[in-house]
């Protein structure tokens, strides 16, 4: 029964995440990002895909639109907080011009189509 507080803590996660983005900006963000510790794996008692899973969970029953960088900066949040050595990506296409955000592991997308890569030019690894 460890899920629903997975779920719990992304919810909450999501809620800080507009909080502070009410008073700062993206550089705010990048900043606090990198400042978490990149680590090698550390045993948890969760896999990626359980933190995916209540991310994912937790966005349905949020009363706001949840986008690629608040989902993605969430989910990077909750996996380096577990040891993981995740890493926030942020991209941007030029025509038309579009921003996308998505978080990789050891070269792997996690949450998003593997299609990222190619089609968005590659602005910032956090």
């Amino acid at each position: 029964m460890q899920r629903p507080f997975l779920i719990v803590e992304a919810y909450a996660r999501l809620l800080w995440y507009d909080v502070f983005m009410s008073r700062h900006d993206l550089a705010a963000l990048c900043h606090k990002i990198k400042r978490i510790p990149l680590r090698s794996r550390v045993k948890s008692r969760f896999c990626t895909t359980d933190i995916d899973s209540a991310l994912s969970t937790a966005c349905a029953f949020y009363p706001r639109q949840v986008l690629c960088l608040q989902h993605s900066a969430v989910l990077v949040q909750m996996l380096r907080a577990r040891g993981s050595a995740a890493k926030l990506v942020i991209g941007t296409q030029t025509l038309p011009f579009k921003a996308h955000a998505w978080v990789e592991m050891n070269g792997e997308i996690l949450n998003d189509r593997l299609a990222s890569r190619e089609t968005f030019q590659i602005l910032e690894v956090l």
